[in-house]
């Protein structure tokens, strides 16, 4: 990759200006008139931890467009079907969004965005219209950056950018499977891909050894045999002028590792070259259950090597004292299922090959199916009883999901207050803080969900009245562990009233939280949770309260208080 290197030993020297940019609703919760709202509190009290984390996923392309000359990159012209072209956002996009203070805001402390590697140059048609792979997932070259994305340089600023703000960045990874095959983009060498056959998802095996759909080759990722780099790799790293470095670096990554050069060991160099190089704090892995889970447990080895190498030659850059993260999307995988995911003729814990946190796809329904209390008790219960020291991300909608939580867009508060005051990682996807469409009319299959994020609409007065919502209940979790990692307990079930509590690794933090209560004077109980005469203040409404007989008086026009104590 774009690395800057000293290989003594191979007599190459590579100085640090070598070619490093071309190588790698209907409203369900009261609000009063936007005027009158205050804006939510965006100052930081409590070290970071990742179950409390919340995320913001989003689609490069279809973001933000920082840089619109880079717009139309290696000759992607074709007709596509609706939604299914490169629309324009960019890396450089993201960057401006994190210093306009849109994630500050928002409360958002981690993003995660899709693979932005160098991808299929040709475009594919799967019977849902021509389609060009905007989206990140069609791998061509792993050690490259896609120029529609961006320059390895865009990345880097983009970390360096986050960082300064106080957010995370978890990569997306693809190990399963290289692009489609075209005329443009050859099938890798029988040794690293099959081509047949599909997965029929019946047991382990038709799940694993398999393509996900026609014309995806899968790469052997339970071969363990050396094997040589595919001449389409090399041919095109020679024209580009970085074949020297790209094969001493592989000496180097093996030597040092004593990995056998199979295809997955080769992939997990590419991959963690970003983390040792650009200090990512974390990976979202795509496609879990497609892949032996030894692999897994390989990569996230070698994921964490690479995350304290680069943090003991960036001392002045280190955020915190927390390994690099792993997030899995283990498709199917339910909060119920603990830590076990059953494919019929065998369960794997995954959490125990690797993985730190699960998307959990279970979310959507227990959110639709179940009040505040038993959505809160139950995930709490879960988290610190069978996923001690693990956690799940809950999401209402994304962007391979056909069926999110609220599609209609009809429950936008309620989505905010159940997603967010849920135990475990809250994960937000482009566009659910301001109503973004999950409907778009001329597309087809996940294209609907994947439509450009609607700036425009953050001037109409309703819209910025929920994404007020979005940023205070945001913003709240973020200075509160105990959110997603803390300990759930009701208080009283009308009013509803429930407190978190989290206390580990040295970090001690509270909370009180109301839901659905009446406008105007309030009195809600505390449960001994804050010591008697200790001022709070409602994060909601930022009004200042006193505790008086294990309980506080508020008088505000919302039906949520947030309570934390007055810093």
């Amino acid at each position: 990759m774009r690395h800057i290197i000293i290989i003594a030993f191979l007599f190459l020297f590579v100085t640090a200006g070598c070619n490093n940019d071309s190588k790698k609703e209907k409203n369900t919760t009261s609000t009063t008139s936007n005027d009158n709202i205050k804006k939510p509190n965006t100052s930081k009290t409590l070290p970071f931890i990742w179950e409390g984390s919340n995320v913001y996923f989003l689609l490069t392309d279809r973001f933000n467009n920082g840089n619109p000359n880079n717009d139309e990159s290696l000759e992607r012209t074709k007709e596509t079907g609706k939604l299914r072209g490169f629309e324009g956002g960019d890396i450089r996009g993201v960057i401006q969004k994190i210093e306009d203070g849109y994630f500050k805001k928002l409360g958002i402390n981690a993003i995660w965005f899709n693979p932005v590697v160098e991808q299929v140059h040709e475009s594919v048609d799967e019977g849902t219209g021509n389609t060009y792979a905007f989206h990140g997932y069609w791998t061509k070259d792993w050690t490259k950056i896609d120029p529609n994305f961006g320059t390895y340089k865009d990345l880097k600023k983009l970390i360096e950018i986050a960082h300064k703000n106080g957010i995370r960045i978890l990569m997306d990874v693809v190990l399963n499977h290289t692009g489609p095959v075209t005329d443009k983009d050859p099938v890798w060498p029988d040794n690293w891909v099959r081509t047949s056959p599909k997965c029929a998802f019946k047991d382990y095996k038709s799940t694993v050894a398999c393509t996900l759909v026609e014309n995806l080759p899968d790469v052997k990722t339970e071969s363990d045999e050396n094997v040589g780099l595919p001449a389409i790799l090399l041919n095109k790293w020679k024209k580009e002028g970085t074949l020297e470095i790209e094969l001493a670096e592989i000496d180097v990554f093996f030597t040092k590792t004593g990995l056998k050069r199979s295809p997955k060991n080769y992939i997990i160099k590419w991959l963690t070259d970003y983390v040792r190089e650009l200090g990512i704090d974390g990976y979202r892995v795509d496609t879990v259950k497609h892949v032996e889970e030894g692999a897994w447990s390989v990569l996230a080895e070698q994921a964490k090597l690479a995350f304290a190498e680069w943090k003991s030659k960036n001392p002045d850059k280190i955020l915190d004292e927390n390994e690099f993260y792993i997030i899995g999307e283990l498709y199917g995988y339910g909060v119920d299922g603990k830590r076990y995911y059953d494919f019929g003729d065998r369960k794997v814990d995954y959490f125990a090959n690797g993985f730190d946190n699960l998307i959990n796809f279970q979310f959507k329904y227990d959110a639709a199916q179940k009040d505040y209390e038993q959505l809160f008790s139950k995930y709490s219960t879960i988290l610190n009883t069978n996923l001690i020291g693990k956690s799940v991300m809950n999401y209402i909608s994304s962007h391979d999901d056909s069926q999110p939580f609220d599609k209609d867009r009809t429950k936008t508060y309620e989505s905010a207050t159940k997603l967010l005051l849920t135990p475990g990682i809250s994960q937000i996807y482009y566009g659910d803080e301001i109503a973004r469409p999950l409907i778009i009319e001329g597309t087809k299959g996940d294209a609907t969900l994947r439509s450009n994020m609607n700036w425009d609409s953050i001037s109409n007065s309703n819209t910025k009245s929920l994404l007020i919502h979005w940023q205070k209940l945001g913003v709240f979790r973020k200075n509160h562990p105990a959110i997603g990692g803390g300990k759930h307990k009701m208080i009283s079930k009308s009013p509803y009233v429930f407190s978190r509590t989290y206390n580990k690794n040295n970090i001690s933090d509270k909370v009180v939280v109301a839901l659905d209560l009446p406008k105007g004077e309030k009195t809600i109980k505390i449960d001994s949770i804050f010591p008697e005469g200790m001022s709070l203040i409602d994060q909601y409404s930022g009004i200042e309260v006193n505790v008086s007989k294990d309980s506080v008086r508020i008088n505000s026009d919302y039906n949520i208080i947030l309570l934390e104590p007055k810093k």
